[in-house]
């Protein structure tokens, strides 16, 4: 019977852990199957730019793995039960359930309305195609009515600075406002701080530091101080959180909801499962956590497969490295930031800004977008075999 390899989720970490997994593993001894609720390959890095009018390309996940042997089921992901070792999936037919004898959860994360009342019915925010074409056609809306309408991103964050800019440049007769909880950019250097108030002077982008939003209504967000800002429409991109769905099948996760695992990507309560990207808590070689990136899915994704190619075959283990080196930010089309950090995750001094920086942070996102279309570019021809008896994760728990 063939090894049963079930990867959740086709984003950065589970398209490049899938595709690779199959050039490396013969297809005579493992059978790879990718579950994913969407048809194409997303590119999150842009979904803003989607949302501001732009056209980004979504390769049909059919073409991606392409060649490569492995089974696509859309479907969405309802639970996870790691003792029977069963995926339940829902889908158009009604779903069903999938065994599996090696598990990746590659489920990502979504946007955390953090608990503040009405963002769920009244906001939008840019971590899902979905609700980014839905934000797209409302800003398509106000775009008819003319000046003097008012879109509001709350959150401070990166995802909320490449928004805010992005949205501004593309469409100028919006008026946008950026609401910061702190001071804005304040994980960047002070020279890439006020870069970054330089851009939004430019594209018309009023900046509300030091602002606490309390709730959300349909025409303007409560501030805890006690103003109201009004909002046409109100983009909501205060953090990420991830599905439930690992907790309530038992795996021990982090307090909010990430899966624990160990330096090889391997959940420490269940071996049979593999965390990667944004679901899973990884400690990088800093000691820090990683933080949700696609630079973090990269390297987790590779340390996955490192893994399971290795205990499957009986191979030696490498250690992929770990580690964030700074941040890439978009400030439209034309402008952008490089910000490298030190080993603690603190900004250095020194930043590149502007078309220079606009442009690496473009190439980025191309160069992500072709490794995750060509899965198995480059990786060697030979198909492993499995151990003739190879270590299952329950022979290596009894051992223990």
């Amino acid at each position: 019977m063939k090894h049963r390899i079930v990867v959740l989720g086709a984003g950065y970490a589970g398209a490049y852990a899938a595709g690779t997994l199959a050039r490396r593993l013969s297809p005579e001894d493992t059978e790879i199957t990718v579950v994913n609720a969407e048809p194409d390959f997303v590119q999150r890095l842009r979904l803003h730019q989607l949302a501001a009018g732009q056209e980004i390309d979504a390769p049909p996940l059919t073409d991606v793995f392409a060649g490569t042997g492995i089974r696509l089921r859309l479907a969405r992901v309802t639970a996870v039960d790691p003792e029977r070792r069963i995926v339940a999936v829902a889908d158009a037919d009604g779903g069903g359930e999938l065994g599996y004898d090696t598990l990746v959860y590659a489920l990502g994360s979504h946007g955390d309305d953090r608990g503040v009342p009405g963002v769920a019915e009244h906001a939008f925010d840019v971590a899902a195609r979905p609700s980014v074409l839905r934000l797209r056609e409302r800003l398509d809306s106000l775009e008819k009515r003319g000046e003097g309408v008012n879109v509001l991103v709350v959150g401070d964050g990166l995802t909320g600075i490449e928004t805010a800019t992005e949205i501004a440049e593309s469409r100028p007769r919006l008026s946008v406002a950026l609401v910061a909880r702190g001071e804005l950019g304040a994980q960047l250097s002070v020279g890439a701080r006020g870069h970054l108030r330089q851009v939004c002077d430019r594209l018309g982008v009023t900046v509300l530091e030091h602002t606490s939003v309390e709730a959300v209504e349909a025409t303007r967000v409560l501030c805890a101080d006690g103003t109201a800002l009004a909002a046409d429409a109100t983009v909501w991109t205060a953090g990420f959180a991830v599905s439930s769905i690992a907790a309530a099948g038992g795996l021990e996760v982090t307090e909010n909801g990430r899966i624990v695992v160990d330096r090889t990507m391997r959940s420490v309560s269940h071996p049979d499962v593999y965390a990667v990207g944004d679901s899973g808590y990884v400690i990088g070689d800093n000691g820090r956590p990683l933080p949700m990136s696609c630079a973090s899915a990269g390297y987790t994704g590779r340390q996955a497969v490192d893994a399971i190619i290795g205990r499957l075959t009986g191979g030696k283990i490498a250690n992929t490295k770990l580690e964030y080196p700074g941040n890439h930010i978009s400030l439209g089309r034309q402008d952008g930031i490089l910000q490298l950090v030190d080993d603690q995750g603190r900004a250095k001094r020194k930043h590149v800004g502007g078309r220079k920086a606009a442009r690496v942070k473009a190439g980025i996102v191309r160069m992500s977008l072709w490794a995750t279309s060509h899965p198995t570019f480059g990786l060697p021809k030979r198909k492993h075999h499995l151990a003739a008896a190879p270590k299952t994760a329950a022979a290596e728990k009894a051992v223990a």
